[in-house]
């Protein structure tokens, strides 16, 4: 799974107008995960783990805060905190380290060696 785009976010200042945005123009399917302020974005067919065809990601939308304030695209790795150390070995650095996500894996946000605010999933199942 390393390297791959797997995820994407989009910010928002005002989640019903943006939501509305998204379901009419791109007929995205926007569902509100109350547990963490969070909108899983579904951009196709999609099952209980994630889409179910192939050539497409999910997403989220979430409210524009501080650093997290431009669309961030997210890649799946094995291992965050070895991915960090090779972000800021490189030039990059870490924004918010390996956070949980659930029972579905962690998180981390890093700006690459461009100023670029990415993000980083590593699955706590090992098919990803």
């Amino acid at each position: 799974m390393s390297g791959r785009v797997v995820h994407f976010e989009v910010p928002y200042d005002d989640h019903d107008r943006a939501t509305a945005f998204y379901r009419e123009i791109f007929g995205w399917d926007v569902s509100r995960w109350d547990d963490f302020e969070y909108d899983m974005v579904s951009t196709g067919p999609q099952g209980e783990q994630g889409p179910t065809e192939p050539g497409y990601i999910g997403g989220g939308m979430f409210r524009r805060d501080g650093e997290l304030n431009a669309p961030v695209v997210t890649m799946g790795v094995d291992d965050i905190d070895a991915t960090l150390a090779q972000v800021e070995a490189a030039g990059g650095s870490t924004v918010s380290g390996k956070e949980p996500v659930g029972e579905m894996g962690w998180s981390a946000y890093f700006r690459d060696c461009e100023g670029n605010l990415m993000g980083l999933w590593q699955s706590a199942s090992p098919e990803g």
